[in-house]
């Protein structure tokens, strides 16, 4: 593919079209960097991309801001096009752009987070999610959204998931309301499997997860879902999200009312035992 073809792909306005959102110019600048330094080498696409694994159609898609290129990628390229670490530099940025934007300043914080506490209502918390669960919520997004952004979305709640494994281990728990585990999202073998990665998660002992019953009298958490963050530096701050409308909460007069909230919830809610009990018989009974 000669560069007049590549620049008649960056003029195509489809490419546009398929850009995961506004806001996520960091991508178009990164798309623009990682072309200058691939032409200023002399590397047409096809043989940059078989250089580092990646299709002549992936590197056009990346160069035109349409696709987050993961980590390694970005790492390879500035080291194989001698670019100084001005690629490297933007990885950060770049990561974040897989989030939509009504939550990416969040997944930053939950990713510095020492202890995180999260209330759910309508599903399974992100956190929890199988890929597959994943792709069911994400397939029924509305409006409906491009097969490549539902990939980029699923590979960043995944990547979210690195929190488990972080050491040192963060203290998290987790409420869920009893309706949302009942939700058969992507069918009966799906829901078995969330159900069963649940119970999995529970027993790390840095995880606490309780189930709301449906059956309760009392009930704190009436004003809908929300999540608690404590920073390494001692912040406390909290999110709050309804139909892709979110905020963050940083003043201590909020976040003292939300955390008030949580435990008069982990209070109403099944001990984790219980809960792990609950979700057992589930499985049991199909």
């Amino acid at each position: 593919m000669n560069e007049s073809t590549q620049r008649a792909e960056d003029d195509d306005p489809a490419g546009d079209a398929a850009a995961p959102e506004p806001g996520s110019g960091i991508l178009r600048v990164f798309g623009r960097q990682l072309k200058r330094f691939r032409v200023r080498a002399g590397v047409e696409r096809a043989e940059f991309g078989a250089r580092l694994g990646y299709s002549a159609s992936t590197i056009a898609a990346y160069e035109q801001g349409r696709r987050v290129p993961p980590p390694r990628f970005i790492d390879q390229a500035d080291e194989l096009l001698d670019a100084g670490e001005v690629l490297k530099e933007m990885k950060e940025e770049v990561a974040r752009a897989q989030y939509p934007a009504f939550f990416r300043d969040a997944a930053k914080l939950e990713a510095e987070a020492v202890e995180l506490h999260v209330y759910a209502t309508q599903v399974t918390p992100g956190l929890l999610q199988t890929e597959e669960c994943a792709r069911a919520v994400f397939g029924m997004w509305r409006p409906l959204v491009d097969e490549e952004i539902i990939e980029q979305r699923i590979a960043a709640r995944l990547a979210r998931q690195e929190i488990f494994s972080r050491r040192p281990h963060p203290h998290m728990s987790f409420v869920i309301e009893e309706a949302a585990i009942h939700k058969r999202l992507g069918g009966s073998q799906v829901w078995r499997g969330q159900l069963e990665h649940i119970l999995l998660i529970s027993q790390s002992r840095n995880v606490e997860i309780q189930v709301m019953p449906l059956d309760r009298e009392e009930h704190a958490g009436l004003a809908g879902p929300f999540t608690l963050m404590e920073l390494k530096d001692g912040r406390r701050i909290a999110y709050a999200e309804v139909q892709s409308d979110s905020r963050l909460h940083t003043e201590r007069g909020k976040v003292r009312e939300l955390e008030a909230t949580y435990g008069s919830l982990r209070a109403q809610a099944l001990t984790p035992w219980e809960s792990q009990a609950l979700i057992e018989k589930l499985l049991g009974d199909q």
